[in-house]
């Protein structure tokens, strides 16, 4: 399989690695396998959960360039481990997730931004759970994760999102965001207060190259789609 560079839609939100002092971290897990994957080389880490090794073996992935593979291997079966047990860290504590576990030992490493593949699809419950698995990161870890659909991250009180133009753009609060403005966006927000129990923002889209999204109390999830036609 190809690694494919099409993934980055727009310019990345978040400081730049090199503004960071690391580089950055690619990690899988164990939701629906990318049908390509990224562009590998730009990656200082590289990493995955047991049950994303699967799927990776199946898209000859070069795990060469793996680092480790960590989990409590409650799915193992069909590892080589006579290849790879030297890249498996056993995190057997069944009070987190595999992805809670492997976000710690990237913190530990002291890495900082982070793109997760396998974060959606599969069983639902497991993508509400991974998404309250970064929202407990997100003062500390910049989590963009991404599917075939969209890129989707938590975002800070004041936020810009730049080459954005046309793009679908939709914001989710978790559970609510109070006096949220936007600039840039086909439907404006004005001081608006958006919750998952009466209204939330999505389906929206950019019309300017940048868009600037503000908001004074709780948290809010952007999610970028495809250039919309």
């Amino acid at each position: 399989m190809s690694s494919n560079s099409d993934y980055k839609s727009f310019e990345s939100p978040f400081p730049s690695a090199r503004d960071l002092g690391r580089g950055k971290c690619l990690l899988f897990i164990n939701g629906d396998a990318p049908k390509s994957l990224p562009d590998l080389d730009i990656y200082t880490l590289i990493a995955c959960t047991d049950g994303a090794f699967h799927y990776l073996k199946d898209l000859n992935f070069p795990f060469e360039n793996l680092d480790f593979v960590s989990g409590d291997f409650d799915s193992h079966s069909g590892f080589d481990e006579n290849v790879y047990k030297d890249k498996f860290i056993y995190t057997p504590d069944q009070e987190k997730t595999d992805f809670h576990k492997a976000l710690e030992i990237i913190a530990e490493k002291g890495f900082k931004n982070i793109d997760v593949f396998g974060g959606s699809g599969g069983e639902q419950d497991h993508f509400l759970g991974n998404l309250t698995v970064a929202y407990s990161f997100k003062e500390n870890l910049n989590i963009t994760f991404y599917d075939e659909f969209s890129e989707y991250f938590f975002i800070p009180k004041t936020f810009m999102l730049k080459n954005i133009k046309n793009k679908l753009v939709s914001l989710y609060p978790f559970p609510t965001a109070e006096n949220v403005n936007t600039k840039g966006l086909n439907w404006a927000l004005n001081n608006e207060n958006l919750s998952i129990t009466s209204r939330i923002g999505t389906r929206n889209f950019a019309v300017e190259d940048e868009v600037s999204i503000e908001y004074e109390k709780g948290d809010l999830l952007v999610f970028v789609g495809k250039q919309r036609n």
